[in-house]
């Protein structure tokens, strides 16, 4: 099932911001880290990518000027990656796009009772998630 949801999200994503669900998520936690920066190792920790995976992706989001990199004062070889306003504004169309998928591929086949059930057991399986 997550396979499936994650494939039909990153879909959605693709066709209508050409951002991948990938994408979406480092802009996701730069939007939400203080001051829209991050290192990258803080990233590559939130997201499901390795290192190098992660400073691909990176690559190509700053060549689409969505983010850009600045070295990290007092570490040489750290870096941190900081959303531009065109990563905000690219960002806040594509936040919309994947809500509206989550609640209509995730939430809205539930009835309130299901949902219910679920956030008991999503408690129980990983607590203080819901």
């Amino acid at each position: 099932m997550h396979s499936a949801l994650t494939k039909q999200l990153d879909a959605d994503l693709l066709s209508h911001h050409g951002l991948s669900l990938s994408s979406y998520e480092v802009l996701l936690h730069l939007h939400d880290s203080p001051g829209g920066c991050a290192r990258m190792s803080d990233i590559a920790s939130s997201v499901l990518l390795s290192r190098s995976g992660l400073t691909r992706l990176v690559d190509r989001l700053e060549r689409a000027g969505l983010v850009r990199r600045e070295g990290v004062e007092g570490d040489a070889r750290g870096s941190n990656a900081v959303i531009t306003p065109a990563g905000k504004r690219a960002f806040a169309a594509a936040r919309r796009t994947h809500l509206a998928g989550v609640r209509e591929r995730f939430l809205e086949p539930l009835s309130g009772t299901d949902r219910r059930t679920l956030a008991r057991l999503c408690a129980r399986i990983l607590p203080g998630s819901v």
